[in-house]
């Protein structure tokens, strides 16, 4: 078994156990390792707050841009609004966890900072005065035994060299025997040598014997003075164990969300707004509000007057895939034609009277032969002078009809004329061409 030599009393170390003379160090060394281990416990703690943080900025601004996206979108019912609601339930855990990582910090982080002080005291010559006490509490009760101790090393060593010697002097005895060559006097020489040998084997195994039971009389002192020193070592290390364990303890409540009032009612609430979406109940609205259940000024036979003049507005206009085809009957015999166009009227028209009059001649007919089939876009001509709004676009929208824009979203084009009653607005693309296209699906460049 390999040893070691402590400094401190002198004697070599020869074994691990703790009543080894210099093996209390180990335990000494524990209070240097609890006050590193209240730092990084702090530093740990102080890592996770900062872990919230970060997750709470990242779920608000998750909500902001994804709550922008929806409200600035086609909305079409309770679906939508329950989206909404996902949004809003990350604005509420974010509060949660900043929360969580103000009590982390001004509690957890605080509350070990300031036990560790308490604990702890520094020396103005280093280290700390807990572990000098507890190093100088060692010393003074290994002492004593560990000097009885070096005199039983002292005593095995000497008692070892007589045996070796008295082994030496009776081999070159009995060897002499065989020599011829020596006289008398040598002879007894060497038996003398042997004779003394012998007596210093028996002083020193005295002496050795003595010194054992000297050190096995100091022993028990020796054990109950390292134990007291041992359990006050103990002690003031249970007390950092205790301490660490209703800290984590605390900890343990501040991560746990699910304990949390507010927090089960945000997840509740949201639960109940999802269930409150009702996909028949949009597919009803939008039926109603932009389907066949739109109420329609179907064409009617009507009198020809020449008191009204007759002029329709592009933004009669609606998309093909909505629209219906209106026939209009010119009922003066000389010009009488028939005309197809696609065309939406809103609800708010249900009482507008059509004046019969119109002709394919008329400048102002939006619906003139030139483009009955589709071959132009009445919009091709130059936008009516007004203030013109540069604008960029939301979402991709295809033209669904030859006198629509069609865009990708992030392109930027010019608004001439304001959005009408429809929810169209007229507007120019950098090309030059010139059209509608939805409203809601561009944003006014700031």
């Amino acid at each position: 078994m390999s040893g070691s030599y402590d400094d401190s009393v002198g004697v070599e170390v020869s074994s691990d156990s703790f009543w080894e003379v210099g093996n209390y160090k180990r335990t000494v060394k524990r209070i240097d390792d609890g006050h590193r281990l209240c730092n990084d416990l702090m530093n740990c703690i102080h890592e996770r707050a900062r872990i919230e943080k970060v997750y709470a900025q990242q779920l608000t601004e998750w909500s902001k841009r994804w709550k922008q996206l929806v409200e600035k979108g086609p909305q079409y019912g309770t679906v939508e609004k329950a989206w909404h609601a996902v949004m809003s339930e990350a604005e509420k855990v974010s509060e949660l966890h900043l929360d969580v990582k103000c009590a982390l910090m001004n509690e957890d982080f605080e509350k070990i900072k300031n036990w560790q002080k308490e604990a702890f005291h520094k020396q103005m010559i280093g280290g700390f005065k807990e572990t000098k006490e507890a190093e100088d509490g060692y010393r003074k009760a290994q002492k004593p035994w560990a000097k009885k101790l070096k005199e039983v090393e002292a005593a095995k060593k000497a008692y070892h060299a007589a045996c070796k010697e008295e082994k030496l002097a009776i081999s070159r005895e009995m060897n002499s025997k065989a020599d011829p060559a020596l006289n008398p006097e040598q002879l007894k020489k060497l038996q003398d040598k042997v004779e003394k040998s012998k007596q210093d084997v028996l002083k020193t195994k005295e002496k050795y014997e003595k010194s054992l039971k000297d050190l096995d009389n100091s022993t028990p002192q020796y054990m109950e003075n390292m134990e007291q020193v041992f359990e006050q070592c103990q002690q003031f290390e249970e007390k950092r164990l205790r301490f660490f364990r209703e800290v984590l303890l605390e900890v343990q409540k501040h991560l746990d969300l699910s304990n949390v009032a507010s927090y089960k009612n945000i997840y509740r609430e949201l639960e109940q707004n999802i269930k409150t979406a009702d996909a028949i109940e949009d597919l009803r609205w939008f039926r109603a509000n932009h389907g066949p259940g739109m109420s329609m000024n179907w064409p009617q036979f009507e009198e020809w007057s020449a008191d009204l003049n007759r002029t329709l507005s592009r933004r009669e206009k609606k998309k093909a895939s909505d629209g219906v085809t209106l026939t209009g009957v010119n009922q003066t015999g000389d010009q009488a034609s028939q005309h197809t166009k696609h065309s939406s009227v809103s609800s708010s028209e249900k009482n507008q009277s059509y004046p019969t009059e119109w002709s394919d001649e008329e400048s102002n007919n939006p619906f003139s032969s030139t483009d009955a089939n589709g071959d132009t876009n009445p919009f091709d001509e130059d936008a009516s002078p007004g203030m013109e709004v540069r604008v960029r676009a939301l979402y991709d929208y295809e033209g669904q009809e030859h006198d629509e824009l069609s865009f990708k979203a992030g392109d930027e084009l010019t608004k001439t004329e304001d959005e009408d009653e429809q929810g169209w607005c007229k507007g120019r693309l950098d090309n030059g061409q010139v059209g509608l296209y939805p409203a809601n699906y561009v944003e006014a460049i700031q």
